[in-house]
C-alpha cells in the first residue's frame, strides 16, 4: 500500500486547516496547494467534488534525506489529499513514505522513511480524535 488514511469529522475546509496545524506540530510545513477541483476545471471543464492536494514537508528530515541521497527530491515532498466524497464525508490520505522512498536503496534513507512515516501517522491519528 502506498497510503494511509482517516475519514474526518467535519468539513472540508475544516479538515485542511486541521491537517495543516497538526502537520506544523510534526515540524511540517505546507510547501504546496494543488486545488484538483479548480483546475479540472479550468484545463478540461470536469466538475468534481472538492480534492486537494498539499505538498507538506519537514526540511530537517528532507534535508538529512537529500544528503544522503541527492536525486529524492523526485520523490518529495510527502503528499496529503484532502477529498470530498459522494457521501459528503471527508477523507485525508497520507502518502507513506516508506513505501515510497523504499526504492531508494539507501539504509539510511529508510530510517528517515520511517521516522516521517511515525510523523503523520501521528497527524492522522490527532485529527480522527
Amino acid at each position: 500500500m502506498y497510503g494511509f488514511s482517516v475519514t474526518f469529522a467535519g468539513s472540508y475546509t475544516d479538515a485542511i486547516s486541521r491537517v495543516t496545524e497538526e502537520l506544523a506540530k510534526e515540524g511540517f510545513g505546507v510547501l504546496t496547494e494543488i486545488d484538483v477541483k479548480a483546475t479540472l476545471k479550468k484545463k478540461i471543464d470536469v466538475d468534481r467534488r472538492p480534492y486537494i492536494i498539499l505538498g507538506a514537508c519537514n526540511p530537517h528530515l528532507a534535508n538529512k534525506a537529500i544528503t544522503a541521497e541527492p536525486d529524492i527530491g523526485l520523490l518529495l515532498p510527502c503528499n496529503v489529499v484532502v477529498r470530498e466524497e459522494e457521501d459528503d464525508s471527508v477523507t485525508v490520505a497520507f502518502m507513506d513514505p516508506a513505501s515510497v522512498l523504499s526504492l531508494v536503496q539507501q539504509p539510511n534513507v529508510h530510517e528517515l522513511a520511517s521516522e516521517v512515516k511515525s510523523r503523520l501517522e501521528r497527524v492522522r491519528d490527532a485529527i480522527s480524535a
